[in-house]
């Protein structure tokens, strides 16, 4: 969803719902977008992520009705969607499209045979559009909790993230993993989330208390190709697990595959295959290797495996592109900067780098200029802090 208004706070949302309805609302909701610090492209492999909830989300304000409609305003883009919750449509084209993702989590708790009330309701965000920061999971999440704190039901919050994603997959039709809606649910302030997207657990991993900033850097570029290769790439997973079963018959996915083993049936593989394999087989060695790095104390080893990260994502699985290498060129000048890399699911869109304090001020002044010289566009920074995931506020 797009959320691009920086003016976003309880007193704005509740005077324009006031305005939109002419009474105060019932439930406020608010849910984050996210950076994933390492572990790409791994979590639809059944490996493993560590991701942040950070400060940026979606407010949704709603009171509810006697009807069994969603009468819907979104802020960003001043457009109201109306709907009835005994026939969910899907909006293919046109200026009510932003409204898919509340349709589609009516949808899903239907489907999951939750109820769903009728609602007013007022959504405002500003997590970046397009830049790989989960617009799309921050609007779902908090959508399914404002949907489900009307009717006065606590889901818990796996369920949530799974019905979130539920809805994304099959009504909005994007096969997506658990990631996002996963952390947007469950973050933590001042921790990443080691998930396991196989088994759904998650550990809290405390981020450095001071002297360390995650900087999030959008390179502005359009993610022309993100879905059909996004899609290309699971198939080349697929692919890859479906060769090495004959030689390691009890995997069921990547994650069960380790770098001795690929590399000794490397040979059953095709050399693109194998290069896809080669990157989520590492990315999920480098992810568990970063957490100990970190509880350790470690982050110059933290930031050596992002940059790491960056090099096998660019290079077996393909999913860079020449402003994201020029964005993580660029950062890397700095000194202070630990490590850099493309975040999301490539293309376009951002990079995260962990960042010394006391460099925060020459990278805001560096990374933009060499960027712009690279590639003549401008890039948007992001200084950010690990927030809490999905709470109801009101």
């Amino acid at each position: 969803m797009p959320a691009t208004s920086q003016d976003l706070t309880l007193d704005v949302i509740r005077e324009r719902f006031q305005e939109l309805f002419g009474h105060a609302p019932e439930i406020i909701v608010r849910a984050p977008g996210r950076v994933n610090l390492i572990g790409e492209h791994t979590d639809y492999n059944d490996g493993f992520v560590f991701p942040a909830a950070i400060d940026r989300h979606v407010l949704m304000a709603a009171s509810r009705r006697n009807d069994p409609q969603i009468r819907a305003f979104s802020m960003n883009f001043q457009q109201a969607s109306t709907f009835a919750l005994d026939r969910i449509d899907r909006v293919a084209e046109g200026p009510e499209r932003w409204s898919n993702y509340l349709r589609a989590v009516a949808w899903a708790l239907q489907q999951e045979g939750l109820p769903v009330q009728g609602l007013n309701c007022v959504v405002q965000g500003n997590v970046p559009l397009g830049a790989g920061l989960s617009s799309s999971a921050a609007m779902l999440v908090a959508a399914g909790l404002l949907m489900t704190a009307a009717t006065g039901i606590d889901v818990e919050r796996v369920r949530l993230a799974l019905i979130a994603q539920r809805a994304e997959r099959e009504f909005v039709g994007v096969n997506v993993g658990i990631m996002d809606q996963f952390i947007s649910a469950l973050g933590q302030k001042d921790h990443a989330l080691l998930i396991d997207t196989r088994a759904l657990t998650c550990e809290a991993v405390p981020l450095p208390a001071s002297g360390v900033r995650i900087v999030i850097a959008d390179t502005n570029k359009k993610r022309g190709l993100v879905d059909s290769e996004y899609n290309t790439r699971r198939a080349e997973c697929e692919q890859a697990v479906h060769l090495l079963r004959a030689y390691l018959p009890g995997i069921t996915a990547l994650r069960d595959v380790d770098a001795e083993a690929l590399q000794r049936h490397a040979r059953a593989l095709p050399e693109t295959v194998l290069r896809r394999a080669r990157h989520v087989v590492t990315e999920n060695a480098r992810t568990l290797e970063s957490v100990n790095a970190l509880k350790a104390g470690d982050i110059a080893r933290f930031g050596a495996l992002m940059n790491a990260s960056h090099e096998s994502l660019k290079i077996d699985y393909e999913v860079s592109c020449s402003e994201l290498d020029a964005m993580v060129d660029a950062a890397r000048s700095v000194e202070g900067v630990y490590g850099a890399r493309m975040t999301g699911a490539g293309f376009g869109g951002c990079t995260v780098s962990l960042v010394a304090a006391e460099a925060i001020e020459t990278f805001l002044q560096v990374v933009p200029e060499r960027y712009r010289q690279a590639t003549g566009l401008q890039a948007t920074i992001y200084v950010t802090a690990a927030a809490q995931g999905a709470e109801r506020l009101l």
